[in-house]
Parts: structure tokens; sequence; C-alpha cells
């Protein structure tokens, strides 16, 4: 059991790291800062010092995700209710990985530890704490997001026309070479005659890069501004860390599997290895789908995420990285109305179907251990 445990958290913590370590960094791609291996690699670097933080700063989350208050204290210390959590969740959120869908290792949790706990305890688990602790912070966490990134953008906007800073548009200039006829194939290879025009054209959309104009105190504008949104995207991947890996070792910790420290570092490996292997998918939808943007609106979405992300991490409250992250940048596409409805709509669904089917994992795998126990 102690075996299968490890494997579980640790297959949880590889699953959350697929699907979550992107997210940080999905500004800077979507932003065409910076290509994918750059951003995977930024990503994972900072990841992984967050969950070394962990060690220090978040304690009150170990505690909260080892169901510690939702369920009898002797019902925490079987290892089958932990390994039916870790699996249910891992489960979910693997295969949400597979589709591409960016969801909640925590909403993961949370339907683990509901479903494991009602077939365990009934009516004697604590509906309330569920509800107070974990739901209402999850559910409010990314309108706040949205909300407080729209102003914020705003703000910024306002101080950038302020200081006299500009946006310049892309222009594709250079000749163009059309083929006229095809002369007939000499040795396999054929001749085109080819006659050459020059052009003046805006870019395609998928080719234009936005890019600020000015200088801010005296500073280039373009260059302070991707300066500090790799920092931000640091912050944000560094505050997922902090957040997420001690809700993955509260599994590990109740009964005595790994003490807080080493739990802490299996977690941070094993989320790195998810991130650097399965991530793909989930970058693309969140960094090239749910809106376009630039290097200036993809810093003001991470500057939010980090600091509500680190905030709630520090106080103990287990907000989705996720959900806020998407709900960042969904509060900037909503500004420049660019935002892609039919994806968001298609991402909350993925939301919601979360917590009832790693529920309804976690309950199967928690009646099956005990069936064969």
């Amino acid at each position: 059991m102690l075996f299968i445990l490890i494997f579980a958290t640790c297959f949880l913590a590889f699953s959350n790291g697929a699907n979550d370590n992107f997210k940080g960094v999905a500004t800077l791609f979507g932003s065409k800062t910076t290509g994918y291996k750059s951003a995977i690699t930024w990503a994972t670097i900072t990841t992984f010092a967050g969950s070394v933080a962990a060690i220090f700063l978040a304690n009150g989350l170990v505690s909260n995700f080892s169901g510690k208050g939702l369920v009898p204290d002797i019902l925490i210390q079987a290892p089958e209710f932990a390994i039916s959590i870790a699996l249910g969740a891992a489960a979910t959120v693997y295969f949400a990985t597979k589709i591409g869908m960016p969801v909640s290792t925590t909403h993961g949790l949370v339907g683990g530890l509901f479903g494991s706990g009602v077939i365990a305890v009934g009516s004697a688990f604590n509906f309330t704490k569920l509800i107070g602790t974990f739901l209402i912070p999850l559910i409010v966490s990314p309108l706040l997001a949205a909300v407080v990134s729209l102003i914020a953008y705003l703000i910024f906007r306002k101080l950038r026309l302020a200081t006299g800073v500009t946006k310049e548009t892309c222009i594709c200039i250079g000749n163009e070479y059309k083929p006229i006829f095809e002369i007939a194939s000499i040795n396999t290879r054929n001749i085109v005659q080819s006659e050459v025009h020059s052009t003046f054209n805006l870019m395609n959309e998928t080719e234009c890069v936005e890019k600020y104009k000015g200088n801010f105190i005296g500073i280039n504008a373009q260059k302070m501004l991707d300066f500090a949104h790799y920092i931000s995207a640091g912050v944000v991947s560094f505050a997922r860390g902090l957040n997420d890996t001690p809700k993955i070792v509260g599994l590990l910790i109740v009964i005595n599997a790994l003490n807080v420290e080493w739990g802490m570092l299996a977690v941070a490996f094993a989320m790195a290895a998810g991130g650097l292997l399965k991530a793909k998918k989930v970058a693309f939808m969140v960094s090239k789908k749910v809106t376009p943007m630039n290097t200036g609106q993809g810093f003001t979405a991470n500057l939010i995420t980090g600091l509500l992300v680190t905030t709630a991490s520090i106080h103990g409250l287990p907000v989705s990285t996720t959900h806020v992250s998407v709900g960042s940048i969904f509060g900037i596409g909503t500004v420049t109305k660019e935002a892609n409805i039919s994806v968001i709509r298609n991402i909350i669904l993925s939301w919601i179907l979360t917590v009832p089917l790693a529920a309804i994992f976690s309950s199967l795998i928690y009646w099956m251990l005990l069936s064969v126990r």
C-alpha cells in the first residue's frame, strides 16, 4: 500500500505538471515573445523553485488537502483513502491533458476528497468545510482574476499613452516571386520561369508581432516590457509550484509515507517531468486559442495571476492557478474584444465536469481497494 500510494501521488504530480506547468508562461508563447521550448524551460525552472519554497511557506495547504476536518481522523490514516484520492484526481487530470483541456488539479483533488469521503463516512462528511474552504475560493478566483486584470490593463494602457509609448504595426516590404509557366521536366527536375514584383503589404495576423515604440524613464519600452514579461511569467510559475505542490504532498504525509521535505522534492521532480514531456496540447489551447495578445497584455495577465495565486498560497486558500490564469487572459480578451467565446465555453464545461468525474473515479477506486483488502 505504501508503494502504491507513492506511485499514485507521483502520477498525480506528473499529470499536474503536464496540464499546469505551461500556464505560467502561456502569455510568453501566445504573444510571440519567445518560442515553445524556451517558455517550457523557464516554466520548469521557476515551478521547481516554487515547489522548494513551499517547504517553508505553504504548510497550511498541506493540512487542508490531507482531508483533515472533512472526514474523521481515523480515516485519514487509511492508505486506501489517500490512494483513491490521488488516482481519481490523476486520472481526471491526465485525461483532460490528452484532449488539450486546461483543468484544475485542485478541482480534481476536491472531487477525490468528496467521492472517497462520502463512500467512507456518508453523512459524517463535513460538507460545510468543503464549501467554505474549497469550493468558494475555486468559484470566486477566476471571476476576481478576470475583473482585476481588466482594470489593471486599462490603467496600464492609460499610463502607456500618458508617457508617449505607442504601438508599431508590422509591414512586409520586399520582392515576391510569382511563377509564370513551367517548362518540361529535364532529368526529373522542373524548370519554372518567374517574374519579380515589389511588394508593400501588411503582414497577416499569424506573422505579425506587435511592438511598443518609445522610452519609459529613459529605457526602451519594448525591452523593459519583455524583461518584465519574463519576470511575471516566472512569478506565476513560481506561485503555481508554491500552491500546487503542498496540495499533492498532503496525500503522502497523512500516513507518514514521506516527511514534508522529501515529499515536496519528489512531487517537484514529477511535476517537472510531466511539464517537459506532455504539456504541448494544453499549451497551445491556453496560449493561442483563448485570445490573441501582445507583450503588454500578456504581462498584465501574468502579473495579476502571480499576485493572486501567491497571496492565496500564503494564506492557505486552495485557488486554482488554471482558473486564475485563464480568467486573467480572458479579462484581457474582454477589453480587446477578441476573446474566443466558444473556446472559453468549452474550458468552463471541462471545469464543471472535473469535480464529478474525479469524485466518481475516486469513489470507485476506494470501493475496489476495500473489496480486495
